[in-house]
């Protein structure tokens, strides 16, 4: 909370309204459904409704709890309203509705309506959970070992007539039984043809008994996520799907490579576009190369053609560079990787070589 309080001095704003619950959780600690925070440069209060009573009470930290029976956002820009000192509060507009906005003036004094909140140009917060700390990271590290021992059980458990879906909810299974709280996102499971589909969610389809089979997952735990993707082959690869799968990992080894203190998310972009483009597969290359995860799946920064980010100690982003050639096939691989002083540490050692099953 100091380092927020000293954003708020910095950009000489009495007062800040957060109602992005990972924020929140990041800020206090709470992790319930509906709540509000309010902080000043001299206190912080949590406002949330009867339900969470006893859970706002043993979770908070950093800030006082007020149980409140109205949206708890409105009572929060209330009672900063009637801080003394506090002439104006900023909001994160990439959280707030235009029928929230209104809310919110409405439920204040009719002189205040037009000048007490301000949007914010910057998302404080945001920028705050883009570094992670010594904790954070070795949750952070936790979880993303955890996908690993996930993916060397689903190895095992392939064979003929299994569908995606039965894949996938393996993977969900026994990512309980091993402690997670739950999937970071809906579990991608494409095979054959169907891996050509960047975000090809799992159906019915039965696994082919020869080609591609990508699976992108991700496990939350302790509130934190994880994201990897590895894309194995059912059979004997063909030669261009051999040089295919080579291209893609030299890439990804490529981009890991140009992680460091200091570098450009372009840069890093680059480094994994560069490899396609010489090896002819640049335009089957259709997304970013990766993006900020903690509390969240995707976070700041986004590391993208042209982003012009720089990357700092305590990051942690993900390499993911792909190609996807419709009707055929489609290759991803992905690490979480953390940023250091001396270059990235990636945090998903699982076996990237081709694995032919």
């Amino acid at each position: 909370m100091g380092a927020l309080r000293r954003k708020l001095t910095r950009a000489g704003l009495p007062g800040l309204l957060v109602t992005h619950l990972p924020d929140l959780r990041y800020l206090c600690g709470f992790t319930g459904s509906s709540a509000a925070l309010a902080v000043t440069r001299r206190g912080a209060r949590l406002f949330t409704d009867g339900r969470y009573t006893a859970q706002a009470a043993a979770e908070t930290k950093a800030a006082k709890v007020q149980i409140v029976s109205n949206p708890p956002a409105v009572a929060a820009v209330q009672w900063l309203a009637a801080q003394p000192g506090v002439e104006m509060a900023g909001f994160d507009p990439a959280h707030t509705t235009v029928a929230g906005l209104t809310a919110l003036k409405t439920a204040l004094p009719y002189r205040l309506r037009r000048s007490f909140l301000a949007a914010l140009p910057v998302a404080f917060v945001e920028s705050l959970r883009q570094v992670k700390d010594e904790d954070e990271l070795s949750v952070m590290r936790e979880a993303a070992l955890l996908g690993c021992r996930l993916f060397e059980h689903i190895l095992n458990e392939f064979r003929p007539g299994i569908t995606e879906i039965e894949v996938a909810a393996e993977l969900e299974h026994q990512a309980r039984l091993l402690g997670a709280e739950g999937m970071s996102f809906e579990t991608i499971v494409a095979s054959g043809p169907r891996s050509a589909l960047p975000h090809g969610r799992a159906t019915a389809f039965a696994l082919p008994r020869r080609g591609f089979l990508t699976l992108d997952f991700g496990v939350i735990l302790k509130g934190y996520c994880s994201d990897m993707t590895r894309t194995v082959f059912l059979g004997k690869p063909k030669p261009k799907e051999r040089r295919a799968y080579a291209a893609v990992l030299e890439a990804q080894e490529a981009a890991v490579a140009a992680v460091t203190s200091g570098a450009s998310c372009g840069e890093v972009d680059e480094a994994a576009r560069g490899v396609l483009r010489r090896e002819g597969l640049a335009e089957a290359f259709s997304h970013s190369t990766g993006h900020g995860v903690g509390l969240e799946i995707h976070e700041p920064p986004r590391v993208g053609s042209g982003q012009s980010a720089r990357l700092l100690p305590g990051m942690v982003i993900t390499i993911e560079p792909g190609i996807y050639l419709p009707g055929e096939f489609g290759i991803r691989i992905e690490d979480m990787v953390a940023v250091t002083r001396n270059g990235g540490q990636v945090l998903t050692p699982a076996p990237k070589a081709l694995i032919e099953l």
